[in-house]
């Protein structure tokens, strides 16, 4: 395992607070609240933290046998009997992620389980290996050292690159920005953009493809958000940190703890059929709870789903759900073999320019599970990602297409041999298609007392995968808070405009 440095010390110093917390309101609600949160992911988890400190008694409902959504972690038995713990693949907790990282502070101040990633190259059959990793914090000094040191930013090539187009990623803003790019695809605004093959396959095929959507079929406008939030105005640099264990050891079980401490009802196996102004949830076979209100923070198909089967709702939130997709499925298959890879391979490597490998990840060099078995078996624990596979990807042609496109760019993988395997197929990330944003139902809807909070939900600031779940869910919280006179949680962002972005009047 390697010893990483604990990523300690990292706090919210750099972000921009969004809300206004007058203390002179109570910090508790006063009187009986009961809030339903459908989901126990890290939207639903975090909305239902944040209630429960305050006071709320919440019930937690998880349509699976454990918490996590995307997050989550279960046991696989291996074929030498041994008990290893899988997930839905690698995420990379970043420094910018304030809120969720706000939330992990419940059950580690310090964040100490977190452990930075020293490097992050992007590795090709093409090109030699492009590091990102230890980049000086800050735009635009970040951008500065990026374009200095980066092979695939060479001045003598970029000077074709399309000035006006490259302008509108400096300058974000929410209203024009979305206005502007909503409607136009990704790849078209890299089309237009007219990158070189190498800087365009690089920062920003891998960059786009780790959103699981594809760029032909992705907004713009999203895509130049989520450029802003990660690379041009995120104030903590580009590099991020991953828990030391799994996640389920990590995250899930402590903050299960926590939240049954203040008394919080968590019910997993508890899949909700409909809900009902008022308001009265609905569950699988029949059993009904009533609340003041509910939190709606489950995956996009789910959440459509129980809306479409929720009558009474209003027609303007049945209708933006309706609107509401899930994108190109993910393959992750694991991959635990009888020898280590190169030694000098770094813990998380993003792929350019294969048919479907795009991310590796050596669990035994990150993971406390994992790095036992490698010990104990001289092997590794290999897991590779594909982010927007095609629509009929099966589970095991892309456990070995995956692995022979990585053998192609890493030589010792046709020596390796792989003693377990573990794949699957995810169906559950959300679209970000042309024009989508404008019927995107945002946190608060036009029920009273029903909240949406997700990946999938229309943000006024921008956040993306972990953080926007963990944003969305704060706001919802707030909400909440708001309707009872109960003084708000702090929810915080990276700078809500460009760098060149026109002043607001």
């Amino acid at each position: 395992m390697i010893p990483f440095r604990a990523a300690a010390g990292i706090t919210t110093r750099r972000a921009q607070r969004l809300v206004r917390v007058d203390r002179s309101l109570p910090r508790t609600v006063e009187h009986p609240v009961r809030t339903v949160v459908v989901g126990g992911g890290i939207a639903g988890m975090t909305a239902a933290l944040l209630l429960a400190e305050r006071g709320v008694t919440v019930t937690v409902l998880e349509r699976d046998d454990r918490l996590g959504g995307r997050l989550s972690a279960w046991p696989r038995t291996m074929a030498d009997g041994s008990v290893q713990m899988v997930g839905h693949g690698f995420h990379a907790f970043f420094r910018q992620y304030y809120n969720w990282r706000n939330i992990l502070r419940r059950i580690d101040p310090s964040l100490s389980f977190l452990r930075p990633a020293e490097h992050y190259p992007v590795v090709s059959r093409d090109w030699p290996d492009e590091d990102f990793g230890n980049l000086p914090g800050g735009p635009p000094w970040s951008l500065f050292a990026l374009m200095a040191r980066s092979p695939s930013l060479r001045m003598s090539e970029m000077r074709e690159v399309d000035g006006p187009t490259s302008l509108a990623l400096l300058r974000y803003s929410r209203a024009e920005t979305y206005r502007e790019f909503d409607s136009m695809s990704a790849a078209e605004f890299l089309d237009r953009l007219a990158m070189p093959e190498r800087a365009r396959s690089v920062l920003f095929d891998v960059f786009a493809h780790s959103f699981f959507n594809r760029a032909a079929e992705m907004s713009a406008a999203e895509m130049i958000m989520q450029f802003h939030f990660y690379f041009l105005r995120n104030p903590e640099g580009l590099d991020f940190d991953a828990p030391d264990d799994d996640y389920q050891s990590a995250i899930w079980a402590p903050l299960s703890e926590r939240l049954q401490a203040l008394g919080a009802d968590i019910r997993t196996g508890a899949g909700v059929d409909r809900i009902e102004p008022g308001w009265t949830v609905t569950l699988t076979g029949g059993a009904q709870i009533q609340a003041d209100h509910v939190v709606l923070a489950t995956d996009p198909a789910a959440a459509r789903s129980i809306v479409a089967a929720s009558p009474d709702l209003p027609l303007s939130l049945t209708t933006g759900m309706k609107t509401v997709e899930t994108t190109a499925p993910y393959a992750v298959s694991r991959f635990w073999t009888d020898r280590d890879v190169a030694a000098h391979r770094a813990a998380f490597s993003g792929v350019a320019r294969e048919p479907l490998l795009d991310s590796v990840s050596l669990f035994h060099r990150v993971e406390r599970g994992s790095a036992q078995w490698a010990r104990r078996t001289g092997g590794a624990v290999v897991e590779l990602h594909a982010y927007a596979a095609n629509a009929d990807v099966e589970a095991g042609p892309a456990a070995r297409d995956m692995w022979s496109q990585l053998a192609g760019i890493w030589p010792e993988m046709g020596g390796l041999r792989a003693v377990d395997v573990d794949s699957r197929i995810g169906y559950d990330a959300p679209a970000f298609d042309l024009g989508s944003d404008a019927t995107r139902p945002s946190v608060t809807t036009e029920a009273e007392g029903l909240f949406l909070a997700g990946d999938w939900v229309r943000m006024p600031f921008p956040c993306a995968l972990m953080e926007r779940s963990a944003a969305s869910a704060a706001t919802a919280a707030n909400a909440v808070l708001h309707r009872h006179g109960v003084r708000p949680v702090q929810v915080f962002s990276v700078p809500t405009r460009g760098l060149l972005a026109a002043r607001r009047r």
